[in-house]
């Protein structure tokens, strides 16, 4: 029997992950393991293990490998120190890591440096600041690739990465959108106690790379909130250099009735919020992935997503500009969004599980060959 170590290290990642864990749980023909670390263990931030451990999942390692918000360097050490102990104690034949966080760069570093398979779940994308980067040495690490589409396919063959390797499974976060055991809004309100009728969402991230503006763009950011009328859920940022000057600012929210502040959200649950907000607001991913197949407009907000692929009018751009924003506010709350039609009738957990279930994987080469175009 296979068995595949799954790495998290945030609420966000372990959203697009969930779906396989779930399929390779349910299967029945693969041990595995998951290895939470990351603001998974920040009581700060929710504690958001307990997340992962309600699902069912056996064989959970929590590692906390917190650092100063400022040393990514030393977080990304520190990772690899406690995720080479748990390699070394369940020997994996596979290991899966997602996106662009110092967590998945740990997991893609132990991984190739003891010759043991690493897949990589989303490369090919692109966004700006040094996630792409981190992004991007993930691939060049990584022997295995499910990707979200053609276009982060041709990327990875533009990296040098073998045809062979690439799996185009489309975005396992979208499995989670359309389930049909969603929590009802109702539910939803009831268990965070939210008494808005309407609402917008607010997910604002520190930019890393241009951590020198961050008390400022923040303040902004708020000013602009405070300054609208509407009703708002806001959930705290990412722990990235940064974060601490949002969390700042977010102080000017509290005691203030139309803001509920929540140090993370169940993923499912924030399906369902985001399904029924006027808009979201911010500049989390989730206002370029999740939003438009939801109906629901985005605003995004500077350059942490300036790069991504975006092929809808539903996402509306501002700079860090008090009067933009407000522009862009006013505009989102007027939009009639239509949903964003899913290309592919699979889910992707379920071509995931079709490529762990096919010699091919398993025949790759753990020495990895550059492809020359």
């Amino acid at each position: 029997m296979k068995k595949i170590l799954f790495l998290t290290g945030t609420r966000a990642d372990f959203g697009k992950l969930k779906s396989l864990i779930q399929v390779v749980h349910d299967s029945m023909e693969f041990a595995y393991g998951i290895f939470a670390t990351g603001m998974h263990l920040s009581e700060k931030h929710g504690l958001t293990v307990i997340e992962i451990e309600k699902c069912g999942f056996k064989n959970i390692h929590r590692f906390d490998n917190a650092t100063s918000e400022a040393t990514m360097d030393l977080t990304l050490a520190k990772t690899i120190e406690g995720f080479s102990a748990f390699v070394k104690q369940e020997n994996p034949d596979l290991i899966i890591v997602h996106g662009d966080r110092v967590e998945a760069l740990a997991g893609a570093i132990v991984g190739s440096l003891n010759n043991i398979l690493v897949g990589h779940i989303e490369g090919g994308e692109i966004s700006g600041t040094v996630d792409e980067l981190i992004r991007h040495s993930v691939t060049k690490l990584c022997h295995v690739h499910f990707v979200y589409n053609e276009t982060a396919a041709k990327r990875l063959v533009q990296m040098g990465e073998r045809e062979s390797s690439i799996f185009e499974i489309g975005s396992p976060d979208l499995d989670v959108l359309f389930d049909k055991n969603l929590p009802s809004l109702e539910t939803v309100k009831n268990y965070y106690e939210i008494p808005f009728k309407q609402y917008s969402v607010v997910l604002y991230h520190p930019v890393t790379t241009d951590f020198s503006n961050s008390k400022k763009h923040a303040n902004t950011f708020v000013k602009t909130l405070l300054g609208d009328d509407g009703n708002y859920v806001v959930v705290y940022p990412n722990n990235d250099l940064g974060s601490t000057q949002i969390l700042e600012a977010y102080e000017q929210l509290k005691n203030n009735g139309r803001f509920k502040i929540f140090p993370s959200l169940r993923f499912e649950y924030f399906i369902t919020l985001l399904r029924n907000a006027d808009f979201l607001i911010g500049n989390s991913s989730a206002g370029i992935h999740e939003a438009p197949y939801l109906g629901v407009a985005s605003i995004n907000i500077g350059r942490r997503q300036e790069n991504r692929d975006i092929e809808t009018s539903s996402i509306l751009h501002a700079d860090n500009v008090e009067a933009e924003i407000k522009a862009a506010i006013e505009k989102a709350r007027k939009m009639e969004v239509e949903a964003k039609e899913i290309k592919s009738s699979e889910k992707a957990s379920s071509a995931f599980l079709k490529v762990l279930n096919n010699d091919t994987l398993w025949a790759i080469d753990h020495q990895k060959q550059f492809r020359d175009i």
